[in-house]
């Protein structure tokens, strides 16, 4: 079941809060526990809280704190992104987000409402999010003011925009559709938008009572003061009327619905406008607004209230008549949550012109199926923190490594042993203005544990004539140490490699740790976060040119590797040639490799889709797949990706993250009994943060949580 939507617009105006209401009252027809999340709201003005938060609240009346529903301002937004701190924003969104997400069966997230100036930077920041966050996206496009032609053709612009961000579209909804736009038009429009994803479309019209203020709207708009008439304030205005004429001219410009502006102190034009509603032969105007704070002098005071039941309210505004105009000129209509009727009308509309069983079965159980990289990263830290493991640092004194300790300390990622001198680790990390007060620090050449670690190594490396004094030179090596903390069980994974090579992070490992039981290698993966999607790439770092039954055991390995992190394997045995389009020795190799992991597959009573020999284009591309391996479960869809050699994966994974300006987190060793990772010696501090989650995780999975 899906646990998100996204509701976005594509411009101001376009009644996004009455399809937000309809769709909140359907999702509460198949859930009790639903939150409202807005990323961005509007600049609130005066401590006002943001209006359709407030609204799905107060008419849901659900229990979620006002403070929860939001992170950041349209003007805080705009502040970080052009001050280069992107990242920054979308991670503070998701994390606001991922609480609510932990609280509620459903978080229902909405865009925001393109009160700035630039409409196009709203929209691919509302695209972003919805990427990040992994909802499922409904988009509201205006049909106000446009021609079916003009609303077919930003209604596509709006989806290719959406499709490149690579969000999943579950519906379009085209609201205040103009009049005469029937269903004949919308199959038009569905037909004429090329899009890869099966979309719903459904389109609401136009409803002036939504679209357009009322006098309630204008008198909070106005900040004006109801002088009479307080029982019409629901009356809608459908137009302006500006009175500087003679009554005997100004008469000829009422319509139906005018709302008259006119100064305070034109007692002839208030006394006129009043009389005009009791006249058959004029139409009904909303009201009237006197401007520079002027109000009726004491007999027209008399003779206005002496009427029995005022026929219009009357509103008297501090600004003058051209600021009032320039004023009401940005007024629209909004749904107010005492505005019972309004309310009423939008969940209508809704309701007959949407849908809404379909809809729902859409909605509530989709999940999309589009993994970003921020998704992916924060799930990491999410789940190490969930059960949280004891990992050791080798290389405790080396500042990314304290910048990194900091970070995971703070966000509660894992319980860290830092190993090294303990008065040089916590001054250096002083004097960074780090706090690592929770992390514990041992020195193993002063470690209780030294000699117990000594006699057991000698014991493990007996038959390599393995002498005590050696054993304990190698145990005083903190990489040595730490590898044997995991062996004995004292710490549940071990991260290295900011200053030593991959060599001295893994021989400890591969001395006394050894491999998985019915595994005989140890590989590597690199997490490729790309654009819209996650993917394994093995073996990328250790294995030089692994055998036909080295591979088959690396694409079982990865393919365990992908399921630990939340990404469904689908596994692709990479050659220069597709099925049997090519002949030669390497080319065998991987036919061979396939073979054996199938059966390897078939004796462990596994469920793994695996195909082999593929190129890389049919193994990512299903067009070029539909011709080259037409039919595969695997080909044009695979998610775990073998190479051959190294030469091959190290070369291809940093290619592709370079064209695609993608993330790899990794190397992550795969086929040892205890979870230790490699890191790059030119690895950055979230390079580290990610690391050590990706061990406990690691550590997590061999212990079954």
């Amino acid at each position: 079941m899906a646990k998100n939507l996204y509701i976005t617009a594509t411009e101001e105006l376009s009644g996004k809060s009455a399809v937000v209401l309809g769709i909140m009252q359907m999702i509460l027809g198949e859930l009790n526990k639903v939150a409202i999340f807005r990323p961005i709201i509007n600049d609130p003005c005066d401590g006002e809280r943001d209006h359709d938060i407030d609204l799905v609240l107060s008419h849901f009346r659900l229990d979620v704190p006002y403070a929860d529903t939001y992170a950041y301002t349209l003007t805080q937004a705009r502040e970080l992104i052009n001050s280069g701190q992107q990242a920054f924003l979308h991670e503070t969104i998701l994390n606001r987000y991922k609480q609510l997400e932990a609280k509620y069966d459903f978080v229902f997230c909405e865009g925001t409402d393109f009160k700035g100036k630039e409409g196009a930077f709203e929209f691919n920041i509302n695209a972003d999010i919805a990427a990040n966050l992994g909802a499922p996206v409904l988009l509201v496009s205006s049909g106000r003011e446009k021609t079916p032609q003009e609303v077919a053709s930003f209604t596509q612009l709006s989806i290719d925009t959406l499709e490149e961000k690579g969000v999943d579209l579950v519906a379009c909804v085209i609201n205040r559709a103009p009049a005469g736009f029937t269903e004949e038009m919308l199959s038009h429009i569905q037909d004429k938008v090329q899009c890869k994803q099966l979309i719903q479309f459904y389109s609401i019209p136009e409803n002036e009572t939504l679209g357009k203020p009322t006098i309630n709207d204008v008198k909070r708009w106005l900040n004006g003061q109801v002088l009479y008439g307080h029982s019409g304030l629901s009356a809608v205005v459908d137009n302006y009327v500006i009175a500087a004429m003679q009554v005997s001219n100004f008469l000829n410009y009422i319509k139906a619905g005018s709302l008259i502006i006119t100064p305070g102190d034109r007692s002839d034009i208030v006394l006129a406008s009043l009389s005009s509603r009791l006249s058959s032969l004029y139409p009904d105007i909303a009201g009237i607004v006197l401007t520079g704070g002027l109000q009726p002098g004491e007999s027209e005071h008399r003779l206005i209230e002496g009427w029995t039941g005022v026929p219009v309210p009357v509103i008297s505004v501090p600004g003058h008549t051209y600021q009032t105009i320039q004023l009401l000129n940005k007024l629209y209509g909004r749904i107010e949550v005492e505005d019972s009727q309004r309310i009423a009308t939008a969940l209508g509309c809704f309701a007959r012109h949407v849908n809404v069983s379909e809809l729902r079965q859409r909605v509530v159980t989709r999940r999309s199926s589009k993994v970003t990289p921020k998704m992916f990263e924060y799930s990491l830290v999410e789940r190490a923190a969930r059960y949280r493991q004891r990992i050791v640092l080798p290389e405790g004194s080396e500042e990314r490594i304290l910048r990194a300790a900091d970070i995971l300390l703070r966000r509660g990622v894992a319980d860290l042993v830092l190993l090294g001198r303990e008065e040089d680790i916590r001054t250096r990390a002083s004097n960074f203005g780090l706090n690592i007060k929770e992390a514990e620090v041992v020195n193993p050449s002063e470690s209780e544990h030294l000699d117990e670690f000594v006699a057991r190594y000698v014991e493990l490396r007996r038959h390599k004539g393995m002498l005590e004094d050696i054993a304990r030179d190698r145990m005083s090596d903190p990489t040595y140490f730490a590898t044997m903390m995991v062996y004995k069980g004292l710490a549940d994974g071990m991260v290295s490699g900011s200053v030593t090579t991959t060599a001295q992070t893994i021989r400890p490992a591969f001395e006394f740790i050894k491999t998985k039981p019915g595994s005989s290698i140890v590989s590597s993966v690199f997490l490729m976060c790309l654009k819209n999607s996650v993917l394994v790439f093995a073996d990328c770092a250790v294995n030089t040119n692994p055998d036909a039954r080295g591979l088959a055991e690396i694409a079982i390995s990865s393919a365990e590797t992908a399921r630990i992190f939340g990404i469904e394997p689908r596994v692709a045995m990479l050659s220069y040639s597709t099925g049997d389009s090519g002949k030669g020795e390497d080319v065998d190799k991987v036919i061979e490799a396939t073979a054996m992991a199938r059966k390897l597959i078939a004796e462990r009573g596994l469920q793994l889709p695996i195909a082999g020999p593929l190129q890389y284009d049919a193994a990512i591309d299903p067009k070029v797949a539909a011709t080259k391996m037409p039919g595969s479960d695997v080909a044009g869809h695979a998610t775990v990706f073998i190479f051959p050699d190294l030469n091959t994966g190290n070369n291809t994974y940093k290619a592709v993250q370079r064209a695609s300006n993608g993330v790899a987190i990794g190397p992550v060793l795969q086929g040892l009994k205890k979870p230790v990772n490699d890191l790059s010696r030119g690895c950055t501090v979230p390079d580290i943060v990610n690391t050590v989650a990706i061990t406990a995780i690691q550590a997590q999975a061999e212990r079954g949580l």
